[in-house]
């Protein structure tokens, strides 16, 4: 019998309070007995108290072998970015109404979904009235354009979508789209030799990390601090930036910004532990930091994100530019390791 089930999993990081609320415990435990409570903000998932390892002797070990956060989980790079080949500033050439940034991401996937390098993609959305975010499978371009800018500074457990992707849906060339706990997640999953693991290894194409300071739990942001507050209503918001701070701008084009010592409380306990600003385990990283107003900062660590990029370049979705400033990137990389 495997010894690493949802028990040490619970004993090593839930009740530690370092959950990253990631999801993929939840998308891979066999019988399901792993989630989270549906429209509900949790530190770390529940479960059903059904084990098949614990209580049948059927080995298993899913949970633990997918967390980014137990005990023998990735070590982490000595460079500050991580391993890459190249870094640029790159801006969509379609017209993505809601984007962050440049656009680069979506633009990316919209090229891949149409000329059949996925078939599938994880992303958090969100309701544009509450702005409330939620994992989705997205498999049409037109939906990844309607989606652009959704905030994935807000919490969701985003891998638990790759149930529906992998097991439901059947999807086999898969983009996941997520910030750094996701990144090593999925990383755990694409490296783990586990027989129960292979239908998720086996479908998971391309992983796009993004820039993360921290995630903010919904309620305590913008229910609390934001909309009580300071009367901020979410369906006036368009765009929410975290560079060092958080900078809110409003569709009537002011801004406000908060400093993140202000917002702690509404920072997920699971975050402070996290000292991993660009991604590093994601084939392409992508933020807004270091590249000018209205472009994306990229940076490609692997064939498989190589190819991503130059297949939207050669499609005409995607210019880039070499104006990347590496310094405030690797400041806020320093700032988030020392933190720990």
């Amino acid at each position: 019998m495997n010894e690493n089930t949802y028990q040490e999993l619970e004993k090593e990081v839930w009740l530690k309070g370092i959950c990253s609320g990631c999801g993929a415990c939840v998308a891979v435990c066999p019988p399901g007995s792993i989630y989270f409570e549906p429209g509900k903000s949790s530190d770390n998932p529940m479960h059903t108290g059904y084990c098949k390892s614990a209580d049948d002797g059927v080995a298993c070990g899913a949970c633990y072998n997918v967390c980014p956060r137990v005990k023998d989980s990735l070590i982490e790079e000595n460079d500050l970015l991580g391993n890459y080949m190249c870094i640029m500033s790159a801006k969509s050439q379609l017209d993505i109404p809601r984007r962050q940034s440049g656009g680069a991401v979506t633009a990316m996937l919209v090229n891949a979904l149409e000329t059949g390098l996925i078939d599938a993609v994880v992303v958090v959305a969100e309701d544009p009235w509450t702005l409330k975010p939620y994992s989705a499978v997205i498999s049409d371009s037109d939906s990844v354009v309607s989606k652009a800018g959704s905030r994935y500074n807000w919490w969701v457990p985003l891998v638990s979508a790759l149930n529906d992707a992998v097991i439901r849906q059947k999807y086999r060339n898969i983009a996941v789209v997520g910030v750094p706990c996701v990144a090593q997640a999925i990383s755990r999953i694409r490296e783990s030799d586990l027989d129960l693991l292979m239908p998720f290894r086996d479908s998971i194409r391309l992983m796009i990390g993004l820039f993360c300071t921290e995630t903010f739990d919904y309620v305590k942001l913008l229910e609390e601090k934001l909309s009580r507050e300071h009367s901020i209503l979410p369906f006036k918001v368009e765009r929410f930036d975290v560079k060092g701070k958080l900078e809110i701008t409003l569709d009537d084009g002011n801004t406000i910004t908060f400093p993140l010592s202000e917002l702690e409380d509404c920072v997920r306990p699971g975050c402070n532990v996290c000292t991993d600003f660009t991604a590093n385990y994601s084939d392409i990283s992508a933020g807004s930091v270091g590249s000018p107003d209205g472009y994306t900062t990229l940076i490609i660590r692997t064939e498989k994100g190589k190819k991503l990029l130059d297949s939207a370049i050669e499609k005409d979705r995607l210019t880039i530019i070499d104006d990347c400033d590496l310094a405030i990137i690797e400041k806020l990389s320093d700032k988030k390791r020392k933190r720990k």
